[in-house]
């Protein structure tokens, strides 16, 4: 293919959709599919049909909405009307309505702050395109960001524009993106007498409970994660890659294995892409659901074929990856980031967010939330706006208590830093992690006793086992943990309880291990009165546990 084409077909797709007066996007993400909205979309394909309406009037499934819990949705455009809760009887009506005022049964508020206030660069696709067609893909400007770097810049330019962006790895430790490919870039591997062979992998082993940006964004835009890392194996001189899905994602991969064939037969992945001497072909490879597995070492031992075990670093998979050659590996939203960046500049970029936080990021809002789903918002935006504005507040009239950020690997954030900025560092100082973007909401009804024994039992359960102190340490801290939830333990028990935190984070081989006592050590930093209630008065402060 060449660039003419790839215009060519966006501009034949973009008059093909202006042709229709009225185009309706149903969700077909898995949250509103579990909710039957493909029935939604047969049935008003079908009355389109009935009702002889097809030249005026166009419906497909598109991916995620982002508001899941209003799910089945279903977007109006260009009204600009969305309805939620839609079932596949109520087709006859939204068809009737189109020409007229929308149903305010089903019509959610057109000002709603959840969609104003964000931000979206990795999502701008997600709901807008069928995710099953490359066609609708090019139209947004898909593959262009491709096409530029292979006929316009050099790999050495294309790693300067990341690293002029100031893009940091979306997958939690927040690494800078550009030194990170600088260095694979450098590595020679451990065969310098002939040409180095390299790899690059998308992470999208997304283990966090509560946690669903990986999966929305491979389920709703699977071809910008594709345009993503062929951008990054051009940049580093791989000219193979991988992505490790998890098999609880069918959806997702179903997706992904189609956007794969059409990549190739339209030659924007393959050999000689956009006819140039750049190869780049890309595999799925499905991982078993082993939390530990989201660590770089053990995701690259399981795609080998062994156990996923994290093994000691460094060498790092830099220099020392798959199959022993030098390895990229970026999680699902740093590819998705790239093809952005590419096509505006390093400086549009790098002029969103705070100074050392560029850039925007997801999160899958959950728990004692009004709006629970999927948002994108710019880094340094408050705790408070995303979870007030842009999540309605707490529902049924509670306090909110806390907000649990980074999964089992971060920490609880209390009322009292509500309006903190929401960056690496910020997070960090304040006993928590970005990680990959979960973002759970607690309200006054939650134990955070039970909550840093809920995580800790996650940790111990997910734990590899091959160094002995998250292997064993874990246990003993969730033993501990349920003595205090019991009403058995004693002030004794929760300095050892310390102690063993303290041990498990600064001798555990992996970030599994070295982040485990994080929820423990956030809930006894800003909750302490919960634990000594629970040993000396008997008593659970929010009646969670039986005591």
């Amino acid at each position: 293919m060449t660039r003419e084409e790839l215009d060519a077909i966006g501009e034949k797709e973009l008059a093909a959709s202006q042709q229709v007066k009225h185009r309706l996007n149903v969700c077909l993400a898995a949250g509103c599919m579990s909710l039957q909205s493909d029935a939604v979309l047969a049935s008003l394909q079908k009355n389109i049909k009935e009702r002889g309406l097809e030249h005026e009037c166009h419906v497909k499934g598109v991916g995620c909405l982002g508001l899941c819990k209003a799910g089945p949705l279903v977007a109006v455009e260009p009204n600009g009307v969305m309805y939620q809760h839609v079932t596949a009887n109520e087709a006859n009506e939204i068809l009737e309505a189109l020409d007229a005022e929308p149903l305010a049964q089903l019509a959610l508020e057109p000002a709603l702050p959840f969609f104003n206030r964000q931000t979206k660069i990795s999502l701008e696709n997600s709901g807008v395109i069928d995710p099953e067609r490359i066609e609708e893909y090019i139209a947004q400007g898909g593959y262009a960001a491709l096409a530029q770097v292979l006929n316009e810049l050099t790999p050495a330019q294309v790693v300067e524009q990341v690293t002029r962006s100031g893009l940091r790895g979306r997958g939690g430790a927040g690494y800078p993106t550009g030194l990170k490919w600088s260095t694979v870039v450098k590595a020679q591997g451990a065969q310098t007498r002939e040409s180095v062979q390299k790899y690059v992998i998308c992470n999208a082993d997304e283990g966090d409970p509560g946690a669903f940006m990986d999966r929305s964004m491979l389920e709703s835009d699977p071809h910008r994660i594709l345009e993503g890392m062929a951008i990054a194996a051009y940049a580093v001189g791989a000219n193979q890659g991988y992505i490790y899905v998890r098999a609880e994602y069918p959806l997702a991969i179903k997706r992904l294995k189609i956007a794969i064939r059409q990549a190739e037969r339209a030659g924007v992945l393959g050999s000689a892409i956009f006819a140039s001497p750049f190869n780049f072909h890309v595999e799925l490879r499905m991982g078993a659901g082993a939390f530990v597995c989201g660590e770089e070492t053990a995701l690259i031992a399981s795609i080998e074929g062994g156990r996923g075990l994290p093994r000691i670093r460094p060498p790092y998979p830099a220099e020392y990856g798959l199959w022993g050659k030098p390895t990229l590996i970026n999680n699902v939203e740093t590819y998705a980031l790239v093809p952005s960046i590419i096509r505006n500049g390093s400086e549009w970029f790098a002029n969103i967010g705070t100074e050392k936080s560029k850039g925007t990021k997801v999160f899958a809002l959950a728990g004692a939330v009004q709006n629970t789903g999927l948002v994108e918002v710019p880094m340094g935006i408050t705790l408070r706006e995303i979870i007030f504005d842009i999540g309605g507040g707490i529902p049924d009239g509670k306090k909110f208590k806390a907000v649990q950020t980074g999964g089992p690997s971060g920490g609880c954030v209390p009322k009292q830093f509500l309006d903190k900025a929401v960056d690496y560092e910020t997070l960090t100082q304040l006993g928590t992690i970005m990680g990959s973007g979960g973002m759970i909401v607690m309200d006054e009804t939650s134990c955070m006793v039970d909550v840093a024994r809920y995580f800790m039992e996650f940790c111990m359960t997910e734990s590899c086992g091959k160094c002995v102190p998250c292997r064993v340490g874990t246990v003993q801290m969730y033993n501990l943990l349920t003595k205090i939830t019991q009403g058995e333990a004693t002030l004794d028990d929760l300095a050892l309880l310390e102690e063993l935190c303290d041990l498990v984070r600064n001798t555990s081989l992996c970030g599994l291990g070295q982040a485990a006592p994080n929820p423990v050590l956030s809930t006894l930093r800003y909750f302490r009165e919960e634990y000594v209630a629970h040993i000396q008065d008997k008593k659970c402060p929010a009646g969670v546990c039986k005591l």
